[in-house]
């Protein structure tokens, strides 16, 4: 895999775009590389050319044209991540047009919702599969793999010769992304090309990516955090290596060898739970080794969040922990990786020190659809495990007397598609309404406790915040997904998924564990066990792994009814 040395002049590093069509082309104008991305065909990683993609990016911008799209216009796209994706969404950016990115496993009467509110002319569809979702619905429906009664996308790019001059203004509409949602009927937000382009250019001086960085994207890009990952990446000239589907991240990660890669805190906690079950297979010595080489990583990580140089003696011993254990399981992920970007729901610190303690970096940010997305993120070289770091340059925050984060910038949206009430909501004096709770030390830096309408209130009064109980009892190998409810009840209690092979005594032992850490009006007095885990399919999760808290009470109300039965 070649990746290409680049030299920048300090004038064009201080250009800045001010829409994403001004970022396509001063980005293909900057980095001219053999493999911009890489795509897997025949069984093999293949290299896409700047030049190529440039190409193919245009033809499809000219197509669109054909069709009689213009500026204002919206386009749907409902397929996972794929060259062709980008292909479509830098084609419309070119031409004003507004894409509306649709989930891959939303079911069809959700995509038809969309595609309706959104008033879409038009669908690029994955393949067979999701063009059956849609078609009908829409006047021209074209396939990336085919399908029949479409169009293929092959087909497509031969439609025009070249796309017409567009003069797109920073504040048109970018895209329109529909927030999946815990609770009610989905949104369209509404972000801009300052949006959207601001938080790239702010996200980067933070992120620090550079020329001979690798993406691997397998979060969707219809999720504004991979969106806006992948639209840095491409601006700093690094190669973006689209993952063949969620279930072959492992495997794809050994075969692309990443530098860089932005997950949800479940893709953490998968890992974090895969390693110490394996570690707890292990004889006693191989056990006993693997936490001597994890202390030794444990202080290298620190000494590294903090700036700070190694001791001497650690020096040795860390190269020897490196050589027995600690470069084996870099090894599964490539033994390249510079950075987990993490993002989309609070991360546990205690899974976030287990994987730095193994070598990994992982910066921690925070950010809505809303805020397009990024509004933090932890700085290398200064993270602060715990804290979804500071703001990024442009960014304001500040906390309501009721603990809601505010924030204002740039990067907030322009509003909800067709919704005045629902933006008119989220607004206060000027500043964006994010919902969560949290807190900001004397450095800035941002901790996040829970979301404002998830905290539960006993009936004595007491409030509750649900989150951090359900990551702890995650923690335990015993417990494979967790609810904490009690909303006006006397006491609080859990649903709780157990891991295969667990008893209930087994998730007793992990529930005690955990209220030893709590507040007496915390502590969980009860609990019932849920057979099946919460699911996308089941309606008990959202696109982005988020439990919708009021699905699962609703389901299970059965479950709860037996809980509080004579309390």
């Amino acid at each position: 895999m070649h990746v290409a040395t680049l030299s920048v002049t300090p004038e064009a590093v201080t250009a800045e775009p001010r829409t994403l069509a001004d970022l396509f082309r001063m980005a293909v104008e900057r980095h001219p590389r053999p493999d911009c991305f890489l795509r897997k065909s025949g069984g093999a990683w293949q290299p896409v050319p700047t030049a190529e993609f440039a190409r193919q990016v245009r033809a499809c911008a000219a197509g669109l044209a054909s069709l009689g799209l213009r500026r204002g216009d919206r386009v749907a796209i409902l397929s996972y991540n794929r060259l062709e994706w980008a292909v479509v969404d830098y084609a419309c950016q070119l031409l004003g047009i507004a894409d509306v990115p649709i989930y891959s496993t939303l079911p069809a009467d959700q995509c038809a919702y969309i595609l309706k509110d959104s008033e879409s002319k038009a669908v690029f569809a994955e393949n067979a599969v999701q063009a059956d979702k849609v078609r009908g619905l829409v006047p021209h429906l074209v396939t990336f793999e085919g399908a029949p009664d479409s169009e293929p996308f092959s087909k497509f790019l031969e439609r025009g010769a070249e796309p017409p001059a567009v003069e797109v203004d920073p504040d048109d509409l970018a895209t329109l992304i529909y927030t999946s949602g815990t609770t009610g009927t989905p949104k369209g937000v509404m972000l801009t090309h300052r949006n959207l382009v601001t938080n790239v250019v702010s996200s980067c001086s933070v992120l620090r990516c550079a020329a001979d960085d690798v993406l691997l994207s397998f979060l969707p890009l219809s999720h504004s955090f991979e969106r806006i990952m992948d639209y840095s990446l491409f601006w700093c000239g690094a190669t973006i290596a689209h993952a063949e589907h969620v279930d072959k991240v492992v495997a794809n990660m050994m075969e692309v060898r990443p530098t860089v890669m932005a997950a949800v805190p479940r893709f953490y906690e998968k890992v974090y739970a895969k390693v110490r079950d394996g570690v707890m297979k292990k004889g006693a010595f191989a056990r006993g080794l693997f936490e001597w080489a994890r202390r030794i990583g444990a202080v290298e990580a620190e000494c590294r969040r903090r700036g700070a140089s190694l001791p001497m003696l650690f020096r040795w011993k860390l190269g020897v922990a490196r050589w027995l254990v600690l470069g084996k399981i870099q090894g599964v992920v490539g033994g390249r990786m510079r950075s987990f970007i993490s993002g989309g729901g609070p991360l546990s610190r205690d899974v976030a020190e287990y994987l730095c303690s193994l070598g990994f970096t992982i910066c921690e940010g925070y950010g809505l659809t809303e805020t397009s997305p990024v509004l933090t993120l932890n700085p290398r070289g200064r993270a602060k495990l715990g804290t979804v770091g500071p703001a990024i340059p442009g960014v304001e925050l500040k906390i309501a007397a009721d603990g809601e984060i505010l924030a204002r910038g740039p990067n907030i949206m322009k509003g909800y598609l067709n919704k005045p009430e629902d933006t008119k909501a989220v607004f206060v004096d000027g500043w964006f309404a994010t919902g969560d709770i949290g807190e900001l030390d004397p450095e800035g830096y941002l901790r996040i406790t829970d979301r404002k309408k998830d905290l539960l209130k006993t009936s004595g009064g007491k409030y509750i915040a649900p989150q951090p109980i359900e990551n702890a009892l995650k923690l335990h190998p015993s417990v494979l997904n967790a609810v904490v409810i009690g909303d006006r009840q006397k006491f609080p209690a859990a649903l709780i998924v157990p891991a295969p092979g667990s008893t209930r005594e087994d998730v007793q032992k992990a529930m005690d564990a955990v209220n030893a850490t709590l507040a007496h009006h915390e502590q969980l007095k009860k609990f019932e066990l849920v057979e099946k885990d919460f699911t996308l399919e089941g309606g008990e999760l959202t696109p982005t792994m988020k439990v919708r808290r009021r699905v699962v009470e609703k389901k299970y109300q059965g479950l709860i009814d037996k809980i509080y039965a004579g309390d």
